[in-house]
Formats: C-alpha cells, structure tokens, sequence
C-alpha cells in the first residue's frame, strides 16, 4: 500500500510541475500578447498624430491662402473704390467747371 501512496504522490507532483509549466507557458503567452498589443497601440497613436499634424498643416495652408485670397479682394475692392471716387471728382470737376463759365456768361450778360 506503501508503494501505492508514493506512486500516486509522485504522479501528483509530476502533474503539479507540468501544470505550472503549462501555467508558466501561458503567461509568457499572455505577457508577448498584451506586449503586441502595446506595441500596436502604440504604432496607431504615432500613425494618428501624424495624421493630425498633416491635417494641421493643411488647415493652416488653406487658412493662409484664404487670407491671401480675401487680400487680394479687399485689395481690389479699395482700388476700386479709389478709381471711382476719382471719376466722381473728375465729374463734380467738370460740373463745376461747366457751372463756372454759366455764371460767368450770365455775368456779362
């Protein structure tokens, strides 16, 4: 009976050190997984960061050449305000000019 109780006790320990081997194996598993996990993780917060900063930097451009677009128009709207205010007072010169030689004809008159 002896020899019935050892038997058994070396297959339990046999057992026993292939289960926590087993144990041991699964959590090195487990350990490269959640590492490839990370390392994934880590790769698509990059990848999105970049992502963002190019979506920045195109923002940026397309603020900047509507600025320069808006610029121009304001630019070219002044111009125009220029040109006709200057035709304005070539004819409110004209007026007065026509108006003058009026009031003088009537004056010799």
């Amino acid at each position: 009976m002896r020899k019935i109780i050892i038997a058994s006790m070396a297959a339990a320990a046999f057992s026993l050190a292939a289960c926590s081997e087993k144990t041991q194996d699964a959590a090195g598993e487990t350990a490269d997984s959640m590492a490839d996990d990370a390392a994934a993780a880590g790769d698509a917060m990059a990848e999105g960061a970049a992502d963002a900063a190019d979506a920045t930097a195109d923002a940026a451009a397309d603020a900047g050449a509507a600025v320069e677009g808006a610029a121009d128009d304001a630019g070219n709207a002044v111009e125009g305000t220029v040109n006709a205010a200057g035709e304005a007072a070539d004819k409110a010169g004209d007026k007065i000019a026509e108006e003058t030689k009026k009031a003088e004809a009537n004056d010799k008159q």
